[in-house]
Order: C-alpha cells, then structure tokens, then sequence
C-alpha cells in the first residue's frame, strides 16, 4: 500500500470516530443486506465521510462506484484509500471539465441501479445522454439543494424518467448540514487560504437560506460586521430580525471585505458589483456550482491576472486599477480549500443517502416518476439514533396527551 492511500485510511478512520449513527446503520446492514444485488453510482464529493458512507452501502451488499461532485473537492488520498479497498473511483483533485465528465461516464458504464448524487449530475447525463440506463434505474437520491431544484424542474416538465428522494429536504440533512455544516466549513475554508482576521471585517453573506444563515452565523460569531443580501422578502426579514444589516447587493459592494455566495443562482456577483467593490475585497463561493461569481465578466474587467498564493488568484481591474481576490475559482471554497463539513453532521446527511437506498430499494415498485421526500419516521429515526449516540434523552408525549393532540373537541 502506498504513502498515499495509507494516510488516507487513517484520515478515514479519524472521520468514522464521529460518525456513530452511520456505524448503526452499518451494523444492521451487515446482517440484513438490504441492498443485496445493487450497484450504486455516487456522484459525491470524495472525502473522508464519503468513504464511510460507501462502506455502509457495500456492508448492505450493493457494489458501489464513485466519481467526484466538484473538480476541486476530492481528497486524493482518500481516493487512493477507497481503491484498496476495491471500490471503482474515478476522481482526482483539479480535474479539468472534460475529464469530470468522463469520470461521471464511467460510472454510469457501471450502470447503477441507484444513483446518489450531489447536484444531480449522474441524473442530468442518464436524461440528456444516457436515457438506455432509465429502465434499470429504481431512482437517484439527491443530498443539494441545488439538485433538487434540477430534479423538481425535471418532473415539473413530465421528463422526471425515475421515482427520486430529496435527501436535502428531510430535516435532519438541511436543517443540520446546510446550517452547521456549510457555516463551519465555509469559515475554515476562507481561513484556511486567506488566514485573515474577521473580527471587525464587514461580510457580504448573499442569500439566507439555510447555508447562508449558517455561514452568517459563524462569521457573527468571530466578531464579524454581517450584511445579509436577499431576493425574497421573507427571508430578507427574517435576517433583520436575526439582527443582521440587510440591503441590495449593488449598495453592500462598495461596504464589504468579504463576499460569499449561497444562493444556487448564476452571476449573483456581476460586474457591476465587481466594479464597485473596493480594492483588496475577498470573493468566496460556497454554493454548489460555481456560477454564483461572473468570473468570466470579472476576466474581461481585468488587466492583470495572477495567482497570490495557492487558491486565491488576484483580478487587477483596468480602469480603477482595484485588485478583487477570488478563492478556489469561484467554486465550493469549505471543499476546495478545506475538507468540506465536520463528519459529525455528515453522520446524519450520510445516514439519510444510506437509509434513502434502502428505502428505494424496498418501495420502487409503486412509486412513480416525481420527487419524494423521506417519510418522517425515518427522518425522526436519524434523530433519535444522533440524540442516543449523544447520550442525550429528550421527553415524549403521554397516552391522553397525544389524544388531546388529535382530538378537536377540547376548548377553552
């Protein structure tokens, strides 16, 4: 075994010690072989807690193949791990865009019954190039926000060919990963290529779902002066009240030393935003493509072009001669330039795949072409299983109060 793969495996093991609920799956896994029979093809980010995540799959008897959601996101060491371990990979770090989408070729060559993907890519190329793998195909599970959007605009059309799960949608992966895990790993990631100060920095958090009230969380937490910009007026309120400035986007530019992204939309930072940014301002992407920063508008405003220091590459613009700093080319900066969330809230987000396969492997046959969303006794399962592992007890309702709850005929 080389270097490589042997660091690799330790990282793995290092990750597993916070991964309780999944190593409970695992366990009944192993006995019951729910998954006996079935290739699974992953479209996932190859970290340390995707590895564990494949373990569980194969102790339930499926045959698993991976290859990497984002060109900047794979451990190569752990890619290295998983081959010994003789599961099909097909990733490395800093792919280029042809080679991304031969590896997700190879693993539809495997031709999955399941297919788990992290922004829909596996099912987006089985719809435009692969529609010969539809039949054999009881359903993807999809762990993005962003994927699902593509699954549900999919069936919205009538051209969903398969039954798919939002694994994003159940409450114990957005209300967890999205929240904790993005907020953590986008502040890691920044500090890792950047390691500026935050306290006292003015941060331009746009969008205030669940990741983008996370990520402005943390940076509150560090001593950050936190604006929030937003498209829905909800949501724009709901940071108010949360205590953050909030503002349109154009008016924040000339404010802010550090602009992240996670939104899910293209160009939310144009170049009319680049051009009003002061000089020395910090661009950072945490949604899952990276379309969010017009890079290619930001190219065209610049003279000047140069890598400062490894994943932060500085844009000189040509009028007001303004340096913008961009971080790991606009995409996923927690993975690019960390090791993307703690395997503590991958445990739950990795338990939801897990139990999403058995699920679809049990129930295929009546479901139909639309997006399902885990049913809640699962979801509540994947609570409990955390909350135990945690040494944690909570109360439940009693006989008369659960019929109070149902009932309708008590008043005042």
């Amino acid at each position: 075994m080389n270097q490589l793969a042997k660091g690799g495996l330790a990282r793995v093991e290092w990750a597993g010690r916070f991964m309780p609920v999944l190593d409970q799956i695992r366990e009944r896994f192993s006995k019951e072989k729910p998954l006996k029979g079935l290739r699974i093809g992953c479209c996932l980010h190859v970290t340390t807690e995707t590895a564990q995540l494949a373990a569980t799959l194969r102790s339930g008897g499926a045959e698993v193949a991976i290859c990497a959601s984002n060109p900047l996101s794979t451990q190569d060491d752990v890619a290295a791990a998983l081959k010994t371990q003789g599961f099909a990979v097909f990733a490395r770090k800093g792919e280029n865009r042809t080679t991304y989408y031969k590896h997700i070729t190879s693993v539809l060559n495997t031709r999955p019954h399941i297919t788990m993907d992290d922004g829909a890519d596996l099912v987006s190329a089985i719809h435009q190039k692969r529609r010969d793998l539809a039949k054999g195909t009881l359903g993807p599970t999809e762990e993005t926000t962003t994927g699902v959007i593509r699954l549900k605009a999919l069936a919205k059309a009538g051209k969903l060919l398969f039954p798919a799960v939002a694994v994003n949608d159940s409450q114990t992966k957005f209300m967890f990963d999205n929240r904790y895990g993005t907020g953590q790993s986008t502040l890691d990631g920044i500090l890792r290529a950047t390691n500026v100060l935050i306290a006292g920095m003015k941060v331009v958090v746009c969008g205030y779902g669940w990741c983008g009230r996370g990520v402005a969380m943390r940076f509150r937490g560090l001593g950050a002066h936190v604006i929030v910009c937003e498209v829905n007026p909800v949501r724009a309120l709901e940071a108010v009240m949360d205590g953050f400035e909030v503002m349109p986007l154009a008016q924040a530019a000339a404010k802010g030393d550090l602009f992240i992204t996670v939104t899910g939309d293209i160009r939310v930072i144009s170049a009319e935003i680049f051009k009003r940014m002061k000089c020395g301002a910090i661009v950072a992407n945490s949604g899952h493509f990276n379309v969010e920063i017009d890079l290619e508008a930001l190219k065209k405003l610049s003279r000047r072009v140069r890598e400062v220091k490894p994943q932060v590459m500085e844009y000189e613009l040509k009028r007001s001669g303004n340096c913008i700093l961009v971080l790991s080319e606009g995409r996923l900066v927690n993975l690019s330039c960390a090791e993307g969330h703690p395997a503590a809230v991958m445990d739950m987000s990795f338990a939801n795949q897990a139990l999403s396969a058995e699920w679809l492997a049990k129930n295929h046959k009546k479901l139909t072409p639309q997006v399902y969303r885990l049913p809640e006794e699962i979801d509540q399962k994947i609570a409990r299983l955390k909350l135990k592992t945690l040494g944690i007890g909570f109360d439940r309702l009693s006989p008369e109060q659960k019929r109070y709850l149902a009932s309708w005929e008590s008043g005042t």
